[in-house]
């Protein structure tokens, strides 16, 4: 066995619309709704251009696989972050700032990278990764 790649982040919200829009704004997502018989209402699922759903965002009120009780705020309680690999470090430093989202860059000239950490609607600290720019 082996491990292939990070598959998804799952999001429980209070705010579907205002976390779904977040997504879609900053990291220019593509927004479907869930398969069937997930109702679009409670859940929505966000693709990246490769047609991978990337975040999937689901309502407290959708019924979930495995229940347990989810907060929002602070950040991203026993999970330190999310990282996520991505490009164009100055494309993604100038769209956070459009959207007035706070960050903090590390940069590693050592093994040449660049990372930004900021945290989303419900608390949770996300990691870009920015590798050789």
């Amino acid at each position: 066995m082996k491990l292939n790649a990070l598959d998804h982040v799952n999001i429980i919200t209070d705010d579907l619309a205002g976390t779904v829009k977040f997504f879609a704004e900053v990291f220019g997502l593509d927004v479907r709704d869930g398969p069937e018989p997930l109702p679009p209402e409670h859940v929505q699922w966000l693709y990246d251009d490769s047609d991978r759903a990337i975040f999937h965002i689901n309502s407290k009120e959708m019924q979930q696989a495995y229940r347990r009780d989810t907060q929002s705020g602070p950040m991203t309680g026993a999970i330190h972050h999310v990282a996520l690999d991505c490009s164009d470090h100055n494309g993604f430093i100038a769209r956070l700032e459009a959207h007035d989202i706070e960050y903090r860059l590390n940069d590693i000239p050592s093994i040449n990278l660049k990372q930004l950490f900021f945290s989303e609607p419900n608390g949770v600290l996300l990691e870009l990764n920015f590798r050789g720019e």
